[in-house]
């Protein structure tokens, strides 16, 4: 599984991070959707460079011209709601996409609330069968509901590719994904954060990203 952390690089998406994590900019909900977005377009951007490519011949005004296209058949799948910004940049890029969502959420399982399960319960989906599959969740903390998606999704059919897209992930939670995906998936991350708190939330990272987004929830 290849690994592609944007933080590593110099570029615009690090401002849009330091915005997202900023408590003060998170006070603006509109402004965090759109720079969760905004990474969204820019990642896909990057993940378009590896998608293969076949020439076609488009006719102008005033002749013709051979232009290098994406052969590939995308379906960018979402895990609801907090995917649905990330979900919405990815498809600006990629706008002739198919879509899957799916609705897997974390559960406490103790008390204490430290131990987490993963529940899904619904998910709309054409078939992944031949398919580049682009799977974008935000948050990529334990992995639980990324992998329970992920198996719930190719139910449908066997994609031909498989990418993972989240804007911070941990490394227990890419560990999970080593054990789920495919030995030559992809996962490409805005941020990898250094781990989680004792209820199963990315340290440092910024918070709930569904009611940064929305708003809380009960």
């Amino acid at each position: 599984m290849q690994v592609i952390d944007f933080s590593k690089q110099n570029s615009v998406i690090n401002q849009y991070m330091a915005e997202l994590r900023d408590k003060n900019y998170q006070k603006n909900r509109l402004v965090f959707r759109h720079n969760v977005q905004r990474i969204g377009e820019m990642m896909a951007f990057e993940l378009s460079k590896t998608l293969d490519y076949k020439t076609k011949t488009v006719t102008t005004p005033l002749g013709t011209i051979d232009i290098s296209l994406p052969k590939d058949d995308v379906l960018i799948a979402t895990v609801l709601r907090a995917g649905l910004p990330f979900h919405e940049g990815f498809l600006h890029v990629f706008d002739k996409a198919a879509n899957a969502f799916v609705s897997a959420y974390r559960m406490y399982t103790n008390r204490e609330h430290t131990e987490v399960g993963i529940h899904t319960e619904y998910m709309a989906s054409p078939s992944c069968k031949g398919k580049t599959l682009i799977i974008a969740d935000p948050m990529l903390a334990t992995g639980g509901s990324m992998a329970a998606s992920y198996e719930a999704l190719v139910k449908t059919g066997k994609p031909a590719k498989v990418h993972i897209a989240c804007v911070i992930a941990t490394p227990e939670g890419l560990e999970v994904l080593r054990e789920t995906l495919p030995e030559d998936a992809t996962v490409w991350c805005a941020a990898i954060d250094p781990g989680m708190n004792e209820h199963k939330y990315i340290v440092p990272g910024f918070g709930d990203a569904g009611d940064l987004c929305y708003g809380e929830k009960l």
